[in-house]
């Protein structure tokens, strides 16, 4: 059986635009890729079928998860014969706003590519994961990144600044499509991106503390006033700076010295069930 990993990402900021004429929003976010990961096993059947099997009973087995999405698309694309078996460990929290469906999906790409023997180029794989979702594109290249179009346009840039990341997910799932739909783009205050793109080119940690920004909060917070107080209470705690991360309703707090975290992790974990305590992976894949 072939392993590969699927990190979480967070958005450091997470803007909004307009709304598009194909019903989606033309975004403009940051994000980065944090090591809270699932870990994804794919072995070849003889069968032709695509098999998922999951730690997470709450993850679909079927043709709306991601990750079989993605096998299935290999197969159409590229006339592939054979099946596979994929076996998804969940580490990364369900309907959280950390990408966890779409970095299965990524992973799966990458590594049914190997297993395959597709060669196909990371480009390549990152175009074929637009067609799965908005954030697979970015999830196939990891690192951090400015991205635009639906998310799927992506730029390559600098990481940040060493620093640890404490997230928290409250018991709730948010609706992605919900918080978008009672999104007023006109009403909210949107993100510094140029200077987010700024700090985290010279290095600047202050400054990119600074600079977070998510026009979403706008929305989940009014549907659900338990992301409020984790955010309230992150920072309470000690963090640097703290955002939600895509449409929630996890809430991440930045940190820059170690010895800071067990103050805010233990202070979170009085009520919230998922917290994580990780350091930033910064560094783009490659297929090597």
């Amino acid at each position: 059986m072939l392993y590969v990993k699927a990190p979480a990402k967070i958005n450091l900021t997470l803007d909004v635009l307009y709304k598009r004429p194909d019903n989606y929003h033309e975004v403009e976010m940051i994000m980065t890729t944090v090591d809270l990961a699932d870990r994804i096993g794919l072995e070849n059947r003889n069968d032709g079928n695509i098999h998922i099997i999951s730690s997470n009973g709450f993850i679909p087995s079927d043709s709306r998860n991601l990750a079989y999405q993605a096998a299935q698309l290999l197969k159409d694309t590229y006339g592939i014969k054979e099946g596979v078996t994929i076996t998804i460990d969940k580490e990364i929290p369900i309907a959280a706003g950390l990408a966890g469906g779409s970095s299965d999906a990524a992973a799966t790409l990458k590594g049914l590519n190997e297993l395959w023997n597709l060669n196909l180029s990371i480009d390549t794989l990152a175009e074929l994961g637009a067609k799965v979702g908005s954030d697979v594109s970015f999830c196939v290249y990891g690192g951090t990144a400015l991205a635009t179009g639906r998310g799927e346009k992506i730029q390559n840039i600098p990481s940040p600044p060493p620093c640890w990341i404490v997230l928290a997910k409250p018991k709730i799932g948010v609706s992605t499509a919900q918080v978008y739909g009672g999104l007023s783009i006109d009403e909210v205050e949107h993100p510094n991106t140029k200077q987010m793109l700024n700090a985290l080119e010279t290095g600047d940690y202050d400054l990119m503390c600074e600079s977070v920004g998510n026009v979403l909060e706008s929305v989940t917070f009014k549907l659900h006033p338990e992301v409020v107080m984790i955010k309230e209470q992150m920072k309470r705690f000690g963090a640097d700076a703290v955002l939600m991360s895509g449409s929630g309703p996890t809430v991440f707090g930045i940190v820059d010295h170690e010895s800071r975290i067990s103050r805010i992790y233990n202070g979170l974990r009085g009520f919230c069930d998922e917290v994580f305590a990780v350091r930033l992976i910064g560094e783009r894949n490659s297929l090597a």
